[in-house]
């Protein structure tokens, strides 16, 4: 059974089980909770190896090649472009069909939520390099630099690195032989994540006050994602079918939505880009590692939206222009700093975006606290699918690709 169709009927089970369950049960709530948490520490667990060792290999062969420095530049470039146009098209959007006015919660602000960027930077190059390897596994970009820089260090000297390299070749086809053997078993992981999912939005469904952006946020995310994204790829050359390879990421893009975590789904899209897309291994690890650190365009998006609402929400004077480009100016930066944030990345952009705009909105994103899963979810979804046509395309446009055909799909 592909594993798409594994993902839906668990998601499925998981929904229905979730409109039959009692949503003001304590206990249940509490059980699901504890049960979301073991799901994504499974589809987590054989991460950081993977990853690790992935990276590490893919920025040796691909010095060897001399295309490193070539493709790190296209990625970039993959990244900002789809950043700005995403988050244009999401700000757009929501002025023309604007959701109508949420009721304002009068909540106390427990914490602040922040970016701490400068305490990421710090994290990137400790007193002791090997310290990333015994972390959480939550910010990964102090692994993707110890990776880089490992990476350089194998081109050295040959006939001293050949024996390390040939062990971390070896080492990077086990862990994702790992990897893939949880992505088989998170079928079962998908009934636990869908469960919760639909307890929540059924009591937001309830209070009436969020569903025209819901409806707004669901359908504008469909027609990116199975739309638009998969008609871009018909401006590449060699031609491709780009329903082909929308094929060949929905199991991702299941994945990526009830989870609402993006390191969750790493493992998840990292074997559908190269079984199913063809996407070879030093293509795919350094294209993926840099779209799941910086490449967070469709949480922003989210998250630049939430915050229009919530301005409406607020004021009754309307929005400039320049507000509206502060707004997307913000989003667009924010977008690049949510590396601490795998599990929660729209939510905290919107409370990121709500900070850094100022004005008497610093906490204005606590209106939508009973709605931030539905963003997470929205969010990680679109960084999943971009990052996955990306992938394709960058890797499409560098000759690292092989078509596959599609009834041999995993």
């Amino acid at each position: 059974m592909k594993i798409w169709l594994k993902f839906l009927i668990g998601s499925v089970l998981g929904l229905i089980a979730g409109g039959l369950l009692p949503s003001d049960n304590q206990d249940i709530l509490g059980a699901l909770i504890w049960l979301e948490r073991l799901a994504i520490g499974v589809g987590r667990y054989a991460l950081v190896p993977m990853v690790l060792f992935s990276l590490t290999i893919a920025v040796n062969e691909l010095r060897q090649d001399g295309r490193f420095w070539r493709m790190v530049f296209q990625t970039l470039i993959v990244i900002v472009i789809c950043a700005m146009l995403v988050i244009s098209a999401g700000i757009l959007v929501t002025l023309f069909f604007s959701p109508s006015r949420i009721p304002i919660l009068i909540e106390e602000q427990i914490e602040m939520v922040s970016l701490n960027t400068h305490e990421q930077i710090l994290e990137l190059f400790p007193f002791n390099m090997f310290r990333p390897l015994a972390g959480d596994g939550i910010f990964l970009l102090p692994i993707y630099v110890f990776a880089f820089f490992l990476g350089l260090g194998l081109s050295y000297d040959r006939n001293y690195s050949k024996p390390v390299i040939s062990m971390i070749d070896s080492l990077s086809r086990i862990f994702y032989h790992v990897a893939s053997f949880f992505s088989e078993i998170l079928a079962v992981v998908m009934i636990a994540l869908s469960v919760y999912w639909a307890i929540r939005f059924h009591v937001v469904l309830r209070s009436e006050m969020f569903q025209d952006l819901i409806i707004l946020l669901g359908f504008f995310s469909l027609v990116l994602a199975f739309g638009i994204f998969p008609l871009l790829l018909y401006f590449i050359r060699p031609k491709t079918n780009p329903w082909v390879v929308l094929y060949g990421s929905l199991g991702q893009a299941l994945a990526g939505f009830f989870s609402g975590d993006i390191n969750f789904t790493l493992p998840v899209v990292f074997r559908h880009v190269k079984e199913n897309l063809g996407v070879r291994r030093r293509s795919s690890a350094l294209t993926l590692s840099l779209f799941s650190i910086f490449g967070r365009s469709g949480s922003a998006m989210t998250a630049a939206a939430a915050f229009i609402v919530i301005i409406n929400s607020y004021s009754s004077l309307g929005i400039t222009t320049s507000d509206i480009i502060t707004i997307g100016t913000q989003a667009f930066l924010i977008s690049f700093l949510l590396a601490r944030s795998p599990g929660d990345g729209a939510y905290t952009a919107l409370a990121a975006l709500c900070l850094t705009y100022g004005r008497g909105y610093e906490a204005g994103y606590l209106i939508l606290r009973p709605l931030a899963f539905f963003l997470i979810s929205i969010g990680t979804f679109l960084d999943v699918m971009i990052a996955s046509f990306a992938s394709y395309f960058i890797a499409r446009l560098n000759k690292y690709q092989e078509d596959k055909r599609s009834k041999n799909f995993i």
